[in-house]
């Protein structure tokens, strides 16, 4: 990988053709990856190689270079594009969108511009070590964006712009608080990460965040569940992750030297925050893991699909809500809510919340402290005050 080097693209008028430049500092090594662009031509009087400008020669450029990992910055490359009516318009803080997005239908087709701005979001991302399903989230959330403003370049847009979008997002849109806030974290990442920006780009209202409470299943629920498993290799994933609170991407991330059946210890490498942590094993699983790997031999991944690939979130899910829907439970019950479950019942047992906070891999201790309002330990010493008043005399007479 060469590190701390980029090649910037720009648009060059060269012996009568319509060119791309490529420049750079001279180094030898993009000198060789240079010389793997078809056509690529080192022009004396520009002083930097150059190729001429087809339908396909930024796609060629980006994917050489990508595959080296070098950086590819092209923001001097994008033509600049007439504004549509909508980036045009400029509301007051009071104003709302709803008006500019009547009767009009949403362009869903992507322009050469915004089609570089998401493979350079996509090259930022992945040299930054952004987990798959973040990645995706912002390549997602940013592409909503740029096809509002379709056929303005990202470059053109400015603070308003981006205001006036996160407008339409509440006001017309009503989307969620969460999704809110990760369509301003993609923009900034554009804007900050890759335009290099002044921040006063960001200063954006952060949406309050929703209060809302854990999910968490009582000790029968989780047997329940357990039982309506069928499947051992299901019944064991399931297992796993209420017994060490692992979040869903870090079980599948599990690799067969990450469990230790000797010091009781699961291994999470990269977890959130990309930080590694350990957590606890329980001892009854040892003999069922030892089992496992007899039954299933797993080569790399702890839970391998198809063809020893790495097992998919989506079958995973799929094998909770059968066991669930089996088991009779009512409750809202996704993966995240056996470690909500997991943390609450430490939690119940006595289990301190610095302790339990550094199991789960919270960054924040505020985080942890949210089962303490799921817990029942505090609501046990509490007496109802229809108890009280002798609830029952109340049965006895009717009602």
């Amino acid at each position: 990988m060469i590190k701390s080097h980029t090649i910037v693209l720009e648009s060059l008028a060269h012996r009568g053709m319509n060119c791309i430049a490529i420049r750079f500092p001279y180094n030898a090594e993009l000198v060789k990856i240079v010389k793997l662009v078809p056509e690529a031509t080192f022009s004396s009087t520009h002083k930097c190689w150059y190729v001429q400008r087809k339908p396909d020669s930024f796609d060629t450029i980006f994917k050489i270079f990508q595959q080296h990992k070098v950086w590819v910055d092209y923001s001097k490359l994008s033509s600049k594009s007439l504004l549509n009516k909508k980036a045009a318009t400029l509301l007051a803080p009071q104003e709302t969108l709803v008006e500019m997005d009547e009767g009009k239908k949403q362009n869903t087709t992507e322009t050469d511009d915004h089609l570089k701005a998401l493979r350079m979001m996509e090259q930022k991302l992945h040299l930054k070590g952004y987990s798959k399903n973040t990645a995706k989230t912002y390549r997602e959330q940013f592409k909503l964006f740029l096809r509002f403003f379709s056929p303005a370049s990202p470059a053109e847009l400015g603070e308003q712009d981006i205001r006036n979008y996160l407008l339409y997002l509440v006001e017309k849109k009503k989307v969620s608080k969460s999704t809110q806030g990760q369509a301003i974290n993609a923009i900034k990442f554009f804007y900050e990460r890759i335009l290099n920006q002044e921040r006063k780009v960001y200063y954006l209202e952060r949406p309050l965040r929703e209060k809302t409470l854990p999910t968490v299943l009582n000790e029968s629920e989780v047997v329940s569940i357990f039982k309506a498993t069928a499947n051992a290799k299901h019944r064991l994933m399931l297992m796993l992750i209420y017994s060490a609170g692992l979040r869903r991407s870090e079980l599948l991330n599990l690799k067969r030297g990450d469990v230790d059946l000797e010091r009781n210890i699961v291994f999470v490498r990269g977890g959130k925050g990309r930080k590694d942590r350990q957590s606890i094993l329980a001892r009854s699983l040892n003999s069922i893991i030892a089992e496992y790997f007899i039954t299933y031999k797993p080569s790399q991944w702890l839970f391998e699909g198809i063809d020893g690939a790495q097992y998919s979130a989506s079958s995973l899910q799929q094998i909770l809500r059968r066991a669930v829907s089996k088991a009779g439970v009512l409750k809202d019950v996704h993966l995240h809510t056996l470690r909500h479950s997991f943390a609450t019942h430490l939690l119940e047992s006595g289990t301190s919340t610095r302790y339990i906070q550094v199991l789960l891999g919270h960054e924040s201790p505020k985080t942890t402290e949210l089962y303490t309002q799921v817990s029942r330990v505090a609501l046990d010493r509490i007496k109802s005050p229809l108890d009280n008043l002798g609830a029952e005399k109340f049965l006895d007479e009717g009602v």
